[in-house]
């Protein structure tokens, strides 16, 4: 039997852990206490590793980076913001058009302050590029991360063969690493949905029927309809097996682990079997898990 599971591909793996998960809320809802362990255990190793992995494939990838080679960020900074705005336009009319009310427990209220001005906030932006670097990595503050990374990245370019080939080991030693916190994907995802499901329970999703439908309807109009046409106009072809292939092994860890930090690791491995140029995918998905606000 474990002969045979460990032959299914990952995203088989994950499929049926969801629907044991759910099996288990609704059979034994007793049991999924003991589960909560198995998720907390996933999500703490993916946003434990991810900002070490960030700083160290970001330097690594600049400081080997050869002159007159493009890591192409632009097209993708845009596609940031232009896939932001849509999804936000979607949101808004799937909003208006479907108005649902949602009451929240309102005891803390008065602890709650509004956002700043916007000089406060891009005072803040500025304030998290000079961060310590190791409180930026301790606290998972990926601006910060990536701008030191990119600095001495770009010192770094200058030195030796030997420090160089140091850095690309490391990288890859990290990247090892996470290919076996990947691997526990489909434990860690089985207890996210048992305890999902237990602690929010049958009635409770029924009386959030039009909430959910709306917020569920909405994302996948966004993942379905407006990210394959963006898609498709960058690569000028049929974007549907790619966007596909990126929602079965990245988006049903983004869904569960609701944690763009925690879901770096996966798009970083996913992106290397893409074939994605390293240097691109090393800044460009950190930066987009911090400043891409498109969920």
């Amino acid at each position: 039997m474990l002969e045979f599971f460990s032959r299914l591909s990952l995203v088989t793996k994950i499929i049926i852990a969801i629907i044991l998960g759910i099996g288990v809320a609704l059979l034994f809802p007793t049991v999924t206490p003991y589960l909560s362990l198995f998720g907390e255990l996933f999500i703490k190793a993916l946003k434990s590793v991810a900002p070490i992995l960030v700083f160290v494939l970001v330097l690594s990838s600049i400081a080997n980076f050869q002159v007159g080679h493009s890591a192409n960020l632009r097209p993708v900074l845009l596609l940031y913001v232009v896939g932001m705005l849509l999804a936000a336009f979607s949101a808004v009319v799937a909003s208006l058009s479907f108005p649902s009310t949602l009451y929240l427990n309102t005891v803390s209220h008065n602890n709650l302050q509004a956002p700043g001005s916007l000089a406060d906030i891009l005072k803040n932006l500025l304030l998290s590029f000079i961060a310590n670097p190791v409180q930026a990595i301790s606290e998972a503050n990926f601006i910060g991360i990536l701008a030191w990374a990119i600095g001495l990245g770009l010192a770094m370019r200058h030195s030796s063969d030997t420090t160089k080939q140091v850095m690309h080991d490391v990288s890859h030693a990290v990247s090892a690493i996470i290919h076996k916190v990947i691997a526990f994907a489909p434990v860690g995802i089985f207890g996210l949905v048992a305890v999902t499901f237990a602690d929010a329970g049958l009635a409770t999703l029924e009386s959030y029927a039009q909430l959910l439908a709306v917020l569920l309807g909405t994302m996948l109009f966004v993942a379905l309809v407006v990210n394959p046409i963006l898609v498709g106009l960058t690569i000028r072809g049929n974007p549907y097996p790619l966007v596909f292939k990126c929602l079965k092994e990245s988006g049903i860890t983004a869904f569960f682990t609701r944690s763009s930090a925690a879901n770096i690791p996966v798009n970083l491995d996913l992106a290397e079997r893409l074939g994605v140029n390293p240097s691109t995918a090393s800044v460009s998905i950190p930066l987009g898990a911090t400043v891409n606000m498109a969920g």
